[in-house]
């Protein structure tokens, strides 16, 4: 076992690439199973998994249901190229329009929440005739060029020379830390959406074609939406002309409660970018649904969008098996109903460590942020560190790692987002190593 488990750590450090990090001094989870909400590793070590590795295995891991769909679909036909149909694409496509919020009706499958992106903007520049995009600095919107150069994200830096042009960004309403100094969310409000009509106006409403933003925001810290935002955002969008691009790749398929995250602020979205959720993670599939006015339009004119894998039957099956799991198994109603409990426990824990500075949920997408000092909000590990800065950050996410959890631990953010299956023992669970790990921040308050 000991041979095995060394030649498949080899096997992966010797011949494959590494994401977002540098290559040497790897030591990775040595994955041997995984079911429900936790992983195993292959010398027996259980980690509970509370962002649902990255907040895509909403249904947990190992379940019967999308296997067993998976297997039946390749018995009967494994790949159709895009201009085929097949049984499980077109129900599929009819029970998005059913779960999606207003008018939106027609899907372009993609691979992935990246490549729905991609075709997005494709889509709104070739719909609307112009060509800037406007996103939020504070921002993740995938890893190719265009979806990179769209977010805001540090890691984009790396070919920030060859980034997509016409990307206009704007400030995020984080209330927490207002860029405008605003007392209350309300102000936050209308500072943020004085700024991006001001933007627009600058940069000519008719260059416009669409403003992209996340259904809630995820790995730039899951910044809340103060109220009206989302609103008075597609209002401005509607009054210019402009498209509203609904990125809900990581927020979406009952993360914050609902089957969009988007639903939760009554916006109907022209255009919602998908993945993650989808599947559960289980095989890649992404997408992007679009309303009837933008699918009308190429109903005599082709539309400029094509992929290998698009409507791929096997991932599309799987997509199916893992929604029905979401209804039979009432995941959007536990998901609230477990935030909810989460928040209560939580209280507990803002008043044990004084390092804790906000704490932001909806559903079981949350996120804790530390600090050094509640008044000054000074962060434990800034934002974008250095290596050499990031020593209270390396000390948290060692010991989350040591005590036998999974998540995602970024700058001064401890992300939990568990899968949505999640019970009250197992979230104590999950709460108690966290309180342990930030434990370590309080030791650098004052």
């Amino acid at each position: 076992m000991t041979s095995e488990k060394n030649e498949i750590l080899k096997n992966n450090l010797d011949y494959t690439l590494f994401s977002w990090s540098k290559q040497a001094g790897q030591n990775p989870i040595n994955v041997e199973r995984a079911k429900g909400v936790y992983v195993y590793d292959r010398e027996g070590k259980r980690y509970i998994d509370f962002s649902s590795q990255l907040m895509n295995v909403n249904i947990g891991h190992g379940h019967p249901a999308i296997s067993e769909a998976v297997l039946q679909q390749m018995k009967e036909v494994s790949f159709v190229y895009p201009g085929m149909i097949t049984k499980a694409r077109g129900e599929l496509g009819k029970k998005l329009a059913e779960i999606s919020p207003g008018n939106l009706t027609k899907t372009f499958f993609t691979l992935a929440g990246a490549d729905a992106v991609e075709n997005a903007i494709k889509l709104a520049r070739v719909y609307t005739g112009r060509h800037k995009i406007i996103a939020q600095y504070r921002s993740y919107h995938g890893a190719t060029y265009a979806a990179m150069s769209a977010g805001g994200d540090p890691r984009k830096f790396a070919i920030d020379s060859q980034g997509m042009p016409n990307i206009i960004h704007i400030e995020n309403p984080y209330f927490y830390r207002c860029p405008w100094g605003s007392k209350t969310p309300e102000k936050c409000t209308e500072m943020a959406v004085e700024q991006l009509e001001r933007i627009i106006q600058f940069e000519n409403p008719d260059s416009v074609a669409a403003i992209i933003l996340e259904g809630e925001s995820g790995s730039s810290g899951c910044i809340k939406y103060p109220v009206g935002y989302w609103q008075k955002v597609k209002a401005i969008a509607d009054k210019y002309g402009i498209l509203a691009i609904d990125d809900e790749v990581m927020s979406g398929f009952g993360r914050t409660g609902k089957w969009f995250a988007i639903e939760h602020f009554g916006v109907e979205p022209d255009i919602i970018c998908m993945a993650k959720g989808l599947t559960s993670g289980y095989i890649p599939l992404g997408g992007i649904i679009v309303d009837e006015k933008i699918a009308k339009h190429f109903d005599e004119i082709p539309l400029p969008l094509g992929l290998t894998y698009s409507a791929h039957p096997v991932c599309c099956a799987a997509a199916l098996a893992t929604i029905k799991v979401y209804e039979e198994e009432n995941l959007l109603e536990n998901a609230e109903k477990m935030g909810n409990y989460m928040d209560e426990k939580m209280k507990h824990l803002i008043q044990k460590h004084p390092s804790i500075g906000d704490y932001r949920n909806t559903g079981l997408f949350g996120v804790i942020e530390l600090v050094k000092n509640r008044k000054t909000k000074k962060p434990i590990t800034p934002w974008n560190a250095k290596p050499d800065k990031m020593e209270i950050t390396n000390r948290i996410a060692t010991h989350i790692r040591e005590s036998g959890m999974f998540t995602f631990v970024r700058w001064n953010w401890i992300f939990m987002a568990p899968p949505l299956c999640i019970t009250k023992e197992q979230i104590d669970e999950g709460l108690e190593i966290i309180s342990g790990a930030i434990s370590i921040a309080d030791e650098y308050c004052y």
